[in-house]
Order: C-alpha cells, then sequence, then structure tokens
C-alpha cells in the first residue's frame, strides 16, 4: 500500500477491503502524513478524510511516538468514532472515550494509546493540568470548519493556540469538507493544504418542481 505504513495497518486496511487510496488520501501521503507533518484536508463528504487522519494516528501509536487526540464535535460522533475505532484497532491499541466531567484531570487516560474526545472536555483536560498531555503527539480536529461556529468557535481556536503553544512538535490533522479560506487557514494553523474536489458520487443541482427535478448542467 505505502512503504511507510505500518505492517500490521496494511493487514487491517486489506481486512477492511481496500486495496488503493483515494486521491484525498494519495495527496496527503504525499505531503507527509506519515513523516509528522501538519496537514489541513479539505475535501467533499466521503472522500476519505477518516482514513486519513486513522493512518497518521496508528503510524504514531505502533511506532511508540506518543498518543493521539481525536477532537470531535459532538458527544454522539463521539460515541460512533469510538465505536468504530475500537473495531479496526482495538486489538492494537488502548482506545479511549472521554467526554463526561468537565471539572476532571481523567488520570486514568495516561494508560491509553488513542483518545476521542470534544474540543470542550480537551479544554478541560489542559485546564486541569493533566500531565499525561505532555506525551500527545499527534492531535486530530474534525470538521474544524466549526472554528467559525458562534458557540464552539471561540473554544476551538483557544483550545489550537494552547496546543500549538504547549505541544511544540505536534503534529495537527485538520478536517473538513467546507472552509471558505483554506490557504489563510492552514498558515495559520502551521499546517499544508490538502485540497480535492474528488467524491464517490457525483454532485448535481437541480430545481424540484411539480414532482419532476430539471438538473442544471
Amino acid at each position: 500500500m505505502h512503504p511507510l505504513l505500518p505492517e500490521k495497518l496494511n493487514e487491517i486496511l486489506a481486512k477492511e477491503g481496500i486495496t488503493s487510496f483515494r486521491p484525498a488520501q494519495e495527496k496527503a501521503l504525499k505531503a507527509g502524513l506519515l513523516e509528522h507533518k501538519s496537514l489541513l484536508v479539505c475535501t467533499p463528504t466521503a472522500s476519505g478524510k477518516t482514513l486519513i487522519a486513522e493512518m497518521a494516528a496508528m503510524k504514531q501509536i505502533l511506532d511508540g511516538r506518543g498518543k493521539v487526540i481525536y477532537i470531535v464535535p459532538l458527544i454522539a460522533l463521539a460515541n460512533e468514532k469510538y465505536k468504530e475505532f475500537k473495531r479496526k484497532y482495538g486489538h492494537l491499541c488502548k482506545i479511549a472515550l472521554s467526554i463526561g466531567d468537565l471539572d476532571s484531570s481523567d488520570p486514568y487516560l495516561v494508560e491509553y494509546d488513542f483518545i476521542i474526545c470534544t474540543a470542550e472536555k480537551l479544554d478541560s483536560l489542559i485546564r486541569h493540568h493533566s500531565p499525561w498531555l505532555s506525551f500527545v503527539s499527534l492531535v486530530v480536529i474534525d470538521e474544524i470548519h466549526l472554528i467559525n461556529d458562534v458557540e464552539r468557535g471561540p473554544t476551538l481556536e483557544i483550545l489550537i493556540t494552547v496546543l500549538k503553544k504547549v505541544l511544540k512538535n505536534v503534529q495537527l490533522i485538520g478536517l473538513s469538507a467546507t472552509i471558505g479560506n483554506p490557504k489563510e487557514f492552514a498558515d495559520w494553523l502551521g499546517a499544508t493544504l490538502v485540497l480535492d474536489d474528488w467524491r464517490p458520487v457525483p454532485l448535481k443541482k437541480g430545481t424540484y418542481y411539480q414532482g419532476e427535478v430539471e438538473f442544471i448542467d
């Protein structure tokens, strides 16, 4: 699959029926995904962004470089990712879901390799000076465009700023399908921009009227 992918990860990809990479995944690999390079990945929905993050995460963990934090915007999404990652990678590393008490440092997380949480939870962990945070080598921010959200945006912006300051050598992977100013955002993040417009199903625009759809060429 790729010379820098751990063999155990190649075996999992084969079991999942993945025999080749999608365009965005190829671009991410060429941009240094497996070489600890920070990336901002802006590609359409269902184009393979999650697998990009998974490859970076398992590379870090299997190579013994440190812990991985995967930030999602919603508790429901955190639960979904936890179940998915546990199924695929639970036999290779210790995976934790941290979405509860915002007034705890969760010291037990020192025993885990792959931690899934919300931005609010990670913000709380940082404020409580969780000692294990110094072992984090990769942070994935899913739906990173929510930095523009009125409610969640400020927390996410401050969180990313603090992470860059506290974890000097951390690899940041931002994932989004909708960013209006990706180049400027990537520069602020200190990341290489990965752009692609491939999607598994063509997107068409049209008008629905009286039971019929007229597509726009």
